[in-house]
């Protein structure tokens, strides 16, 4: 809350009108100016809400000092909204992210005010407590009501007859009779405080080490990047809880953020046993009463420890002291709609604006991070080892240019043998296999059509567990048709190329009676995917296959065995990342086997086992495989040492969309300073029925790209179906 203190109050001013700059969360650039009726007080970053044309919306002041429109036609604010106000610190931090990105302020401020029913009266709820008049006798039903209300705070009628076992009846009564009144208390459950000196986990001198550096830096109202670099298996999640706990002593809130949501259930649970209290979570899957819980705890500070997806970095902290980001090198960090921020980056940024440490972990760290760590602005702290006795897996490659699979197999026989031999101990093996669904395209083998989109410019994926043809883009479903859509031929549709469902089908072939557990995200969300991840770790299953879902953070002891049936697959990229993300992709999942008290190993089917990556994970040489990496980005000025923007030219009509991308290159800016590459057809050329251009804008690290694009799309009105959208520091690049 450190903006509070010093702002200008206009309760004691005697100006005749007071004008506020307000921020709505609409794409706008810029605030509205109203007018604060007499008697309102207002400070800068209280909730209003204000009129706007036939509509009412609650905003954000952004500013007193606010200016009378040309026009002189201004509105009153309708009403100050009891909440703590938006702290100068994240207000400066928005405007930052918009400035980057080149979005709207009113966009960026939607992602700060997503909680359905923050701005409405705060909620109560009836609850009952004893009223101090008990009678002579009591029935064992009502003796059981008043020994857990005399033993407990006020409950619920609801928790009081699930609580004692009793029915309605036996309340209403209680409440008749004069036993137990009513009280009324918060609707929303409050949150209990961490306990920052709890006995943390027995540390290993390595460990120790890293987390004295790692707690000093948190300890401090300074600003500091520190990449932990660990080893899968090193306890890195233990070492940054130190962290944690240093900037809760100092009284401040902590963020830890997840690249996803399956992994918040898990973490959640460390958190409150590592500080005995619940943590706060926040992703998309949450109900709106427990988002609102969470928004006001975050806004009043009482929420101390938030563990969340991305978007939780846009919540507004009270007294921010520590952001850690996990699994640091995910692409799952980068918003790929809307706002298109990425939340590592952003993070950092946070902090130096806040003047906080901020933790990023992962045992692949992303070469931005590296290379930020080799120019001394970050502090690189390293696990070399596996915490306790475990040891890091045996990585071999399996040639399978050498293999003769029948029609319908993916395993080679070397991976089959070894998995058959791994389940015959008892142990656990997994399956990796990065492509959802069954089959990732259906032709027909009479006269070649393929099942594509109606929509997009990409083949229709089947998923045969669900029975649906579906869109990986534009989530376009479908049944499948029992004959060909283009020659009418019946039983000739076929699949092509395996998915993870496709593969469990033949996994259930060779490996009878074993114990299967599927993970993709296509199949499991929520309570069942977090019941199978716990499952799998209670050793309820023999036999895991899964896609990316389960390569992050995930620790099963008996597991020994990992095998990638496919690992080319994220190679076919043009992609300037598809060499990293491949190397992060196999390490991580190669490193979910032997974290337990056995050693594991690891299987990689490769048709170009030679590729200078698979050499490098089969020798365990990170280094060699990040020289080759620097040396290739260096030389082409990609990033981390130059910086790329995207720019897409969408639109409903074809003609249109080319001629407009067109007119827009001889539009742009003649300079050295950057390199303009397209238009060219986007590599999914048609998504959601818009036709696509794709400009790539290049520079040198130290170019200010963004007056760059200002320059050339700042001036531009596209008109009717046609949209111009910009994506600074792109990760996808379909």
């Amino acid at each position: 809350m450190q903006a509070k203190g010093n702002v200008a109050q206009f309760g004691a001013m005697n100006a005749p009108t007071r004008i506020v700059e307000v921020l709505l969360p609409l794409a706008l650039a810029i605030p509205y100016s109203y007018r604060v009726p007499e008697g309102m007080t207002i400070a800068e970053g209280d909730y209003v809400r204000v009129p706007l044309g036939t509509r009412e919306l609650d905003g954000v002041v952004w500013s007193l000092a606010g200016q009378a429109p040309k026009s002189g036609k201004m509105r009153d604010v309708l009403a100050r909204h009891d909440l703590p106000p938006m702290p100068g610190l994240h207000r400066q931090f928005i405007d930052w992210v918009a400035n980057y990105y080149l979005e709207p302020k009113g966009g960026v401020l939607r992602l700060a005010i997503r909680a359905p029913g923050v701005f409405a009266a705060a909620p109560e709820r009836v609850a009952f407590r004893l009223s101090g008049s008990v009678p002579e006798k009591l029935t064992a039903q009502r003796q059981r009501v008043v020994d857990l209300l005399a033993d407990g705070p006020p409950l619920s009628a609801a928790e009081i007859k699930l609580i004692a076992g009793v029915g309605a009846s036996v309340v209403k009564g209680l409440e008749a009779a004069g036993v137990i009144e009513p009280v009324t208390l918060p609707g929303l459950k409050s949150f209990s405080l961490p306990d920052a000196a709890c006995e943390g986990f027995a540390l290993s001198p390595e460990q120790a080490a890293a987390a004295k550096i790692l707690r000093e830096k948190a300890a401090l109202a300074a600003s500091s990047v520190c990449l932990l670099d660990g080893v899968t298996g090193s306890g890195k999640t233990e070492v940054y809880f130190e962290a944690m706990a240093a900037a809760l002593a100092r009284g401040a809130q902590v963020l830890l953020l997840l690249p996803e949501i399956a992994l918040t259930s898990g973490f959640l649970s460390r958190v409150e046993e590592r500080f005995g209290v619940a943590a706060a979570g926040w992703h998309s899957d949450m109900r709106p009463r427990e988002r609102e819980r969470v928004w006001r705890g975050v806004a009043d500070g009482s929420a101390r420890i938030v563990v969340g997806a991305r978007s939780a970095l846009f919540l507004p902290w009270a007294n921010p002291g520590l952001i850690v980001v996990d699994e640091e090198h995910e692409s799952a960090f980068k918003q790929e709609e809307g706002v298109n921020y990425h939340a590592r980056d952003m993070a950092v940024v946070y902090g130096a604006l806040g003047k906080f440490a901020v933790v990023l972990s992962s045992a692949t760290p992303s070469l931005e991070s590296l290379v930020n760590a080799d120019r001394g602005r970050f502090v690189h702290v390293r696990l070399a080892d596996r915490h306790g006795r475990a040891e890091l897996p045996e990585i071999q490659l399996i040639d399978m240019r050498l293999e003769k699979l029948q029609n319908g197999q993916w395993l080679s026989d070397g991976l089959t043998q070894a998995v058959a031999d791994t389940l015959a101990k008892g142990e656990q093996a997994l399956l990796f296999l990065n492509r959802r669904g069954y089959a990732p395209l259906t032709l027909c083998r009479t006269c070649g059509h393929r099942l594509h989109c109606p929509h997009c410019a990409a083949a229709l994926v089947e998923h045969r567990f669900r029975r649906v043809l579906m869109c990986h883009h534009c989530g376009h479903q479908e049944g499948v048709p029992e004959a060909c859509p283009g020659c009418g031929d019946e039983s000739s549709l076929v699949p092509c190329g395996p998915g993870i469902e496709r593969l469990a089908e033949e996994a259930k072939t060779r490996f009878a009676g074993a114990r299967i557990a599927l993970l993709s995200s296509d199949l499991m969300r929520g309570q069942a995917l977090r019941e199978t991840l716990s499952g799998v770790a209670q050793g309820q299953y023999d036999l895991i296959l899964g896609t990316q879902l389960v390569a992050k953070g995930h620790h099963f002891p008996n597991l020994t065995l990992a095998g990638v049936v496919d690992a080319d697959l994220a190679l076919e990229s043009g992609d300037p990342r598809a060499g990293e993300r491949t190397w992060a992709m196999l390490a991580q999942v190669s490193g979910r086997a032997g974290r337990g008290q056995k050693p594991g190993r690891a299987l990689i089917q490769s048709y170009v086992p030679d590729h200078p990556i698979f050499q490098a994970l089969a020798k365990g040489d990170r280094e060699q495989f990040l020289a080759h990496e620097k040396h290739m980005r260096e030389a082409a000025g990609l990033p981390p040492f130059g910086r790329l923007a995207a720019v897409i030219v969408s639109g409903a009509n074809a003609s249109e969309t080319d001629r407009f991308a067109r007119q827009l290159a001889a539009a742009a800016p003649l300079t050295t300073d950057a390199q303009l590459m397209g238009p060219a057809p986007a590599p999914i050329q048609i998504v959601r029925g818009r036709h696509r251009w794709r400009f790539l804008v290049k520079t040198a690290r130290g170019v200010d790209i963004q007056a760059y694009l200002r320059a050339w799309l700042g001036p531009v009105q596209p008109k009717g179906s046609l949209r111009v959208d910009i994506d600074v520091d792109p990760y996808s690049f379909l």
